[in-house]
C-alpha cells in the first residue's frame, strides 16, 4: 500500500496522521516551499508571527478537540474571544447584543431601526430571494444597512442582492433582533444560546502554524515523508489501478507511483491535472470553479497596547480593509517584544485584481493610510511590516458551483475510486480547519477499508455516520439565480 497525499494543511495533516497511527507511512506531496499549514499557517517576520485569518480552535467534535490535545498538550491555551463592529467610529459587540447596539446608535436611530424592524416583520419581502431580502426581514432594512452590507460586500466581491437567502439562512442561524433583544434583558430566559456566542477558544500558544509543524515533526519520525516545494503538475491513472503522479517543480520534478490519492490540492487543479483527461463535461466543470483570494498587510506597531479585540470587522465604507486582526490579543507569544503590537490589516480580493496585483510598498503604505482613518494606531508609529498573499483563501459558491461540483464527483466516484478528495480547496466546500481535519481522518479510514462518505461531514461540526443522509455542508454565499 503506497498512499500519496497532496497537501500539508489541516486536512492532509491529519490524514497523513490517521494512517500512520495504523502502521501505514505514506507521501505528503505541498506545494509550498516554506512551510506546511495551508491556510492555517503561522507566518513569521523579524520574530512576530500572524495568522492568515485568524483560526480559533473550537469543535464540536469530541474527537477532534482531542486530536488537538494529543498534538499540542500544555501548549494549547485558552482564550477570551473579543470581536466588535467597527461602524462611524463606534464600536458595536460581536455578535450583536441589542443594549449595546442601540446606545451606540443613540435613541433617534433606535427608534428609525425598530420601527424598519416592525415594518420588515408587518410586510417581509416575499419570497426572500437574496441575502438582503432575508437579513432585511430578521432585522429591518437600517439594522441590514449598517451591521452587514458593507462587509458582506467586502468579504465576497458580490452585491448582498446577488447572494442566496438560503446562505444566509444558515450562515446567521439562530440570529434575529428578537432573539438579541431577548438575550440583553433576559440573558438566562429559556437557556437559549446562540451558536456563535463562544466565549473562550483554544489556540495554539504560537499561532495555529505551531500545530502542524509539530505534527510534521511527529509524522517524519513514524516514518512519512513531507516533500516541501512539490507541487502536482500531473496525476496519471487507469481506471480501478494505481497511479503515477509528477510532482515538483521543473527541471527537478519527480515521478512517484501510489495506489491512493488524497487530495487536498483546489479542485479544479487536481481534475486539470488528470491524464489522461477527464471528459469535456468534467473538464468544463472544473474550469468554472472559483475562489476568493486574500491580502493580509502585517503591521508591526511601537505601541504596547492599541485595542482589546481579537479582531474587528471594519463596516466603514471609506476603507478597503475588511477585517484587522490583533496577533498580541491571540497570544501574547505572537509577539517577541511587549512593547510592540503585531496588527493583520485583511482585503479580500481575485488574483489579478488592482489588490493582488499592488506592490507591496503600495499595500502598506494603504494599510498605514486606513488604519489612521479608523484612528486605530499613529501610523508615525507603524515601524515595520510585510505583505503575504494567499491565493484560494475560500471557494465561490456562484450559479454553477453546486452542478459543478456534482459532475466532478460522479466522475471520481465512478472511475477514481481510490482518489479521494479532502479539505477546504480538495471538496470546493468551506470548511473550517476542525471539518477539514475530519475529512482527512475519513480518507485515511476508507484507504484502510471504511466506507465513509466525505460529504457526509456537516458544516455545523456534527459528523455523519456514513449511513446517514448527505448534507448541504457548511454555508457559504453563492450567487442568486435570476432566472
Amino acid at each position: 500500500m503506497q498512499p500519496i497525499v497532496i497537501g500539508a494543511g489541516p486536512a492532509g495533516l491529519s490524514a497523513a496522521y490517521e494512517l500512520a497511527r495504523q502502521g501505514v507511512t505514506s507521501t505528503v506531496l505541498e506545494g509550498s516551499s516554506e512551510r506546511v499549514g495551508g491556510l492555517s499557517q503561522t507566518v513569521q517576520y523579524r520574530g512576530f508571527r500572524f495568522d492568515i485569518g485568524g483560526h480559533r480552535f473550537f469543535s464540536k467534535s469530541a474527537e477532534i478537540e482531542n486530536l488537538w490535545t494529543e498534538i499540542l498538550g500544555q501548549e494549547m491555551i485558552s482564550v477570551p474571544r473579543s470581536s466588535r463592529i467597527l461602524y462611524k467610529g463606534r464600536y458595536y459587540d460581536y455578535p450583536l447584543r441589542a443594549r449595546n447596539a442601540f446606545v451606540n446608535l443613540g435613541p433617534s436611530e433606535t427608534i428609525r431601526c425598530l420601527l424598519s424592524y416592525a415594518l420588515a416583520r408587518l410586510r417581509p419581502r416575499q419570497p426572500a430571494r437574496s441575502f438582503e431580502d432575508w437579513v432585511i426581514n430578521q432585522f429591518g432594512e437600517r439594522l441590514y444597512s449598517i451591521f452587514f452590507k458593507t462587509y458582506t460586500e467586502k468579504v465576497w466581491g458580490m452585491s448582498c442582492q446577488d447572494i442566496s437567502a438560503d446562505w444566509a439562512a444558515q450562515r446567521i442561524k439562530g440570529l434575529s433582533l428578537l432573539v438579541a433583544v431577548q438575550n440583553a434583558l433576559f440573558p438566562s430566559s429559556g437557556g437559549r444560546t446562540v451558536k456563535t456566542l463562544i466565549d473562550n477558544f483554544r489556540y495554539p500558544r504560537l499561532g495555529p502554524g505551531m500545530m502542524w509543524e509539530t505534527l510534521q515533526s511527529r509524522l517524519e519520525n513514524l516514518g512519512c515523508a513531507i516533500e516541501l516545494d512539490s507541487p502536482v503538475a500531473k496525476i496519471a491513472w487507469s481506471r480501478g489501478g494505481n497511479f503515477t503522479l509528477i510532482a515538483g517543480r521543473e527541471p527537478g520534478s519527480r515521478t512517484l507511483q501510489a495506489t491512493h490519492v488524497l487530495s487536498s490540492m483546489p479542485l479544479r487543479e487536481m481534475v486539470l491535472a488528470l491524464e489522461p483527461a477527464a471528459p469535456s463535461r468534467v473538464l468544463e466543470a472544473a474550469r468554472s470553479l472559483k475562489y476568493r483570494d486574500f491580502v493580509t498587510a502585517v503591521l508591526i506597531i511601537d505601541q504596547s497596547d492599541l485595542f482589546k479585540d481579537n479582531w474587528i470587522y471594519v463596516h466603514e465604507s471609506n476603507v478597503k480593509v475588511a477585517r484587522i486582526q490583533n496577533y498580541k490579543n491571540w497570544s501574547l507569544d505572537m509577539v517577541p517584544d511587549a512593547r510592540y503590537t503585531g496588527l493583520g490589516l485583511e482585503y479580500f480580493c481575485f488574483q489579478g485584481d488592482g489588490l493582488w496585483n499592488a506592490k507591496d510598498s503600495d499595500l502598506l503604505a494603504m494599510a498605514r493610510e486606513e488604519l489612521a482613518l479608523l484612528r486605530l494606531a499613529d501610523p508615525a508609529r507603524v515601524v515595520d511590516g510585510t505583505i503575504v498573499r494567499m491565493p484560494k483563501a475560500y471557494p465561490v459558491y456562484d450559479d454553477d458551483y453546486a452542478e459543478s461540483v456534482a459532475i466532478i464527483r460522479a466522475f471520481l466516484e465512478s472511475e477514481l475510486p481510490r482518489l479521494q478528495v479532502i479539505g477546504r480547496n480538495g471538496m470546493h466546500r468551506y470548511n473550517n480547519q476542525d471539518h477539514a481535519m475530519m475529512t482527512g481522518l475519513l480518507a485515511a479510514r476508507n484507504v484502510l477499508g471504511g466506507r465513509f462518505n466525505l460529504w457526509q461531514v456537516n458544516g455545523d461540526a456534527e459528523y455523519l455516520e456514513e449511513d446517514r443522509q448527505a448534507c448541504d455542508g457548511r454555508a457559504v454565499p453563492r450567487a442568486l439565480s435570476r432566472e
